[in-house]
């Protein structure tokens, strides 16, 4: 019986070495523990920094054909990220792809990132148990906190999102976690009616910056933080930790 991606899908993977993410978070896995084998990834795969490979444009609208010349033996995709008619394209050509599914916590994720590893490659990453190990426990929530990630429209974390379970880890509370939504769009009054503690704002996917976002929120204290910490599941979570926990604390002073 053949291995199975995360949406149940039937995917031939033999260690295979000739290979195209579609997602940057996996983009960095993958060139951190198997380099030789990435060939290919979109124009927002930015780590690692010296990342050589062949571009295919973005995540939402690849290039196509160009992920199909490169002759890969797997494409690595995800079921948010990027579209079901491109992935159904790339297979109806012969291309094997693995979607992995949009994760809601961060076990989830890191069991997905394990899973395609070890099927794949029987690979287990020191850097993914290391994340294991450091992403374990859970705090009791200390503060709320607002968590936009765009803006015109304002788009915020909402509920079973990954982003929301590091910051439950981390002790921080979301004011929109039980939303029915998994990113609401609110309007302003509505975001600063939530009154919370904090505000917290990643430099992406939009990027928040001292003079391009806290004007919105008069009187709320706030504090800029990695958006690769906060949302990409890698290699970058064994640093995130300590990153979000320091930018944290300085914002709750």
């Amino acid at each position: 019986m053949l291995p199975v991606d995360d949406l149940g899908e039937p995917v031939v993977v033999d260690a295979p070495q000739r290979v195209v993410s579609l997602v940057p978070s996996i983009t960095e896995a993958v060139a951190v523990s198997l380099p030789s084998a990435l060939i290919g990834a979109t124009d927002y795969c930015t780590h690692p920094a010296d990342l050589d490979v062949a571009r295919v444009g973005g995540s939402k609208y690849p290039d196509v054909d160009k992920v199909m010349a490169l002759q890969p033996d797997l494409v690595i995709a995800n079921s948010e990220e990027n579209r079901a008619e491109d992935v159904d394209r790339l297979r109806a050509n012969g291309i094997q792809v693995w979607v992995t599914a949009a994760p809601s916590t961060v076990p989830h994720a890191l069991a997905s990132l394990r899973r395609l590893f070890g099927t794949a490659w029987d690979l287990e990453p020191e850097w993914l148990v290391r994340a294991e190990e450091l992403w374990r426990d859970t705090r009791t929530p200390s503060i709320r906190a607002l968590i936009p990630v765009w803006r015109r429209p304002w788009v915020v974390v909402g509920r079973d999102t990954f982003a929301g379970d590091v910051l439950k880890r981390l002790g921080v509370g979301n004011v929109y976690a039980d939303h029915e939504e998994r990113y609401p769009r609110p309007s302003l009054e509505e975001l600063n009616a939530t009154k919370p503690d904090l505000v917290i704002l990643p430099d992406e996917p939009y990027v928040f910056t001292h003079e391009d976002g806290p004007e919105s929120f008069p009187g709320l204290p706030y504090v800029l933080v990695s958006g690769r910490h906060l949302t990409w599941y890698g290699p970058s979570m064994v640093e995130a930790r300590e990153s979000l926990e320091n930018a944290l604390n300085y914002g709750k002073n």
